[in-house]
């Protein structure tokens, strides 16, 4: 996939009009080495966007709710009625300010340079929008978009929900493109008005008149015994229980992927990509439409609203180097959480310290027991 944004940010730099306006896509190399292993380059001077915002936050706007405090409310009434979820996602917004527009007066304090880097972020912020939009491309959160501390432009990594798996989670994501209130925020005045629309209808533009050439590109994919078109429930799980999409990969069950690899699930993300590009409505039409979709809080409001811990990443990258270590704290989380479940309590309600115990442990005896093991 990420072969596939570099191919569509070339054909951006061929065309006139997305190259005089500096439009591309801003990607990293992959190796693959093995059927379950790689390597990734690593993408230098650049943060989470989830890093960024959480102390801007509370160092902007002191008073406001704190980020655990509105996640946790919107989780509340996750499972409740629409008109239960959009008002209380109204009320946390009122009590949750955006601060994006700081990560430029803190990284750029000349007037050049600001106006620069708002500039580069907002056109990569349209044209990754646009072609996310056209594959699909869900799990969009905090710690899948990446800011370039140099230059201000976004950088999208973790691509392994498209070709809309995103609208078959549990919580399914129903907004083409991220563009919550603290992407605007940092778009400035005009918001999505201005640069952010015209570059989102010239990028949208410039891929249908290439969509010819997309197509072969995906056409590939199809070949791709690697390739996972759709999504089973395993990983379905996994992907909003905390994990990203390359976490929650199937490793090691050929037969398991193979069984939900069937042909007509490319045929079928083919065909969607293909009537994205078609032209049955306007350039200016769709481009209007979208950002009506990604902006309407009605929206907005029955997205997912995330894990309130950031330590549950930390120990996925270590139980990717620890696979059976990871079905261990697995299994552990799910006989912890049955147990709550019967006894009235949730694993949600467990405060930090808590839950950082019960993986630490797991942790500690796989490590005894492997150095027991070998002796050492």
């Amino acid at each position: 996939m990420e072969q596939v944004f570099e191919q569509v940010s070339d054909l951006l730099q061929r065309n006139k009009s997305t190259r005089q306006r500096n439009l591309s896509i801003k990607t990293y190399r992959v190796l693959p080495l093995t059927n379950e292993t790689g390597v990734l380059e690593f993408v230098a001077n650049t943060i989470p966007l989830h890093e960024f915002l959480i102390p801007a936050h509370e160092k902007y706007h002191p008073k406001d709710l704190k980020a655990n405090a509105c996640r946790k409310a919107i989780s509340d009434v996750q499972t409740q009625s629409f008109d239960t979820r959009l008002k209380t996602y109204r009320q946390v917004a009122e009590r949750f300010h955006p601060s994006m527009r700081y990560f430029f007066t803190e990284r750029f304090p000349n007037p050049d340079e600001w106006f620069l880097s708002r500039l580069a972020y907002t056109r990569s912020t349209a044209a990754i929008s646009m072609l996310g939009h056209v594959l699909g491309l869900g799990d969009r959160h905090g710690h899948n978009i990446l800011l370039d501390q140099r230059t201000g432009e976004v950088v999208h990594i973790d691509l392994g929900v498209a070709f809309e798996m995103g609208r078959v989670l549990a919580v399914p994501e129903i907004i083409p493109f991220r563009c919550t209130r603290d992407i605007v925020d940092g778009m400035g005045i005009t918001k999505t008005e201005g640069v952010f629309r015209r570059c989102c209808e010239f990028t949208l533009e410039t891929l249908r008149k290439e969509s010819s050439t997309i197509m072969a590109i995906l056409e590939v994919l199809r070949y791709d015994p690697l390739y996972s078109w759709s999504i089973n429930p395993i990983r379905m799980a996994k992907i909003q229980e905390g994990q990203s999409a390359a976490l929650a990969a199937d490793v090691g069950n050929p037969n398991e992927k193979k069984s939900v690899n069937e042909p007509g699930e490319a045929d079928r993300a083919l065909t969607v990509v293909n009537k994205k590009l078609s032209k049955t409505l306007s350039v200016t039409a769709t481009v209007n439409d979208l950002i009506n979709q990604a902006t309407d809080e009605k929206n907005l409001a029955m997205l997912f609203s995330g894990m309130p811990f950031p330590i549950r990443r930390l120990v996925c990258i270590y139980l990717l180097y620890h696979d059976r270590l990871g079905r261990i704290c697995i299994t552990v989380k799910i006989h912890i959480s049955w147990s709550l479940e019967l006894s009235g309590w949730s694993w949600a309600s467990w405060r930090y310290p808590a839950r950082l115990f019960i993986y630490g442990t797991a942790v500690g005896c796989h490590d005894l027991y492997t150095n027991q093991r070998i002796g050492t």
